[in-house]
C-alpha cells in the first residue's frame, strides 16, 4: 500500500488525516506529490495496474473534476474493455463537501458528486462519523485489494474536528478507535446502510453531513410527539436500497434530506431508485440550491440546513 498526493506526507495533509505515517512507514510507502490531480491518479493508475495497492488523496472535492477522465475513462474501464484480466484497483480519498465556515468559494466547499455517480462500476464511500469511517475505509481497501475494485472515499471536511451532536461538550460526535484486529465486529459492508431510532412515523434518509443536521432535527420533532428514525446511507454507490426500502416501509413516509444540489444530485437517484422498488407511501426530498457555493454567510443561502429538514419533515407529516 502507498499514500500520496498534495502535502500529505510531511505536513499529513491539510486537515492533518495523514500526519505522522511518513515518519512511521518511511518515504517509500508515503509521499508528497506535484500539485497536479492527473499526476495523483495517473500514479494511482499505474501503481493499481502494477499489483500495488494505491491510496491517492485528492485535497478537494472540485480538484476532482480536474482529473476525473483518469478514473473515468481509466481506472473504471481498465477491466470492462479487458474482459477482467487487468485492473487499477486504488482507494481514491477526497476531503469533500461544504459547510466548511467561512472558508471555501466553489473550489474548496464544493458539494456535487454528479459527475461520480454515473460511472459504472465504482464505489462510491461517504461516513459520516469517525466509527463508520475507519470501518469503510478498511472495506474499500479490501476491496481493492481483492476485487480490484476503484473505491471513491468521501470525507467530509466540516465534520473532521466535530466533537458534539447535540449540546456544547457532549462529545456526542466522538468515537472510540477500533484496531484492525476488530474487523470481525466492526466490519461495514459495501451496501449497507446504518439506522438511528425506532420511529414510526418518519424515516429521514440521509449522509454526510446531513447526518448530524438530520439526527439533531428528529430531537426536535420527537419533543413535539413525532417518532422518527434516521437513516445513513454510508454508501452513495451501490446505494443501500435493501436497507433503505425497509427503512421507508416501517413508516410509510420519506424524507430525503440531501447536502449536494437538487439537480443531479443523491436525492434525484434515491427517489427513483424507490420507485422503481414500488415504494407507495409518501415521499419527499428537500436538497442545497443548484448553485456554486458562496464564501462566508452568503453560503448558508444555498447550503441545506438544519432547520430546512425540520420544516420540510413537518410538511411531510401535515
Amino acid at each position: 500500500m502507498m499514500v500520496f498526493g498534495e502535502d500529505v506526507a510531511k505536513k499529513g495533509g491539510v486537515y492533518g488525516v495523514t500526519r505522522g505515517l511518513q515518519k512511521r512507514f518511511g518515504a517509500g510507502r508515503v509521499f508528497d506529490t506535484l500539485l497536479d490531480e492527473q499526476a495523483v491518479l495517473g500514479l494511482a493508475l499505474g501503481t493499481g495496474v502494477s499489483r500495488m495497492l494505491p491510496v491517492p488523496e485528492i485535497q478537494y472535492l472540485a480538484y476532482l473534476h480536474n482529473a476525473l477522465d483518469q478514473i473515468r475513462g481509466e481506472a473504471a474501464t481498465m477491466s470492462f474493455f479487458s474482459r477482467g484480466a487487468y485492473r487499477n484497483p486504488m482507494v481514491v480519498r477526497v476531503a469533500g463537501y461544504a459547510y466548511q465556515k467561512g472558508f471555501g468559494g466553489h473550489f474548496h466547499n464544493d458539494n456535487s458528486i454528479a459527475a461520480l455517480r454515473d460511472i459504472p462500476g465504482i464505489v462510491i464511500a461517504s461516513p459520516s462519523r469517525p466509527d463508520d469511517a475507519s470501518a469503510m475505509l478498511r472495506t474499500c481497501l479490501a476491496a481493492a485489494r481483492t476485487e480490484g475494485s476503484v473505491c471513491v472515499f468521501i470525507e467530509p471536511i466540516a465534520l473532521y474536528n466535530t466533537r458534539d451532536l447535540f449540546d456544547e461538550g457532549d462529545s456526542g460526535w466522538l468515537a472510540p478507535y477500533a484496531p484492525p484486529t476488530r474487523w470481525a465486529e466492526t466490519h461495514v459492508p459495501i451496501g449497507r446502510a446504518r439506522g438511528y431510532g425506532d420511529g414510526r412515523d418518519l424515516t429521514i434518509v440521509t449522509y454526510g453531513n446531513g447526518l448530524r443536521m438530520s439526527l439533531r432535527a428528529a430531537v426536535k420533532l420527537t419533543q413535539d410527539g413525532v417518532s422518527c428514525r434516521v437513516l445513513d446511507l454510508r454508501w452513495l454507490a451501490p446505494l443501500p436500497m435493501e436497507d433503505l426500502m425497509r427503512a421507508a416501509e416501517l413508516t410509510g413516509k420519506v424524507l430525503i434530506a440531501d447536502e449536494s444540489r437538487r439537480t443531479g444530485g443523491v436525492s434525484e437517484g434515491i427517489v427513483a431508485e424507490m420507485l422503481d422498488a414500488g415504494f407507495t407511501g409518501q415521499l419527499a426530498r428537500v436538497a442545497s440550491a443548484d448553485s456554486f457555493i458562496p464564501l462566508g454567510e452568503a453560503a448558508n443561502h444555498v447550503l441545506l440546513s438544519e432547520a430546512e429538514i425540520e420544516q420540510a419533515a413537518r410538511k411531510l407529516l401535515t
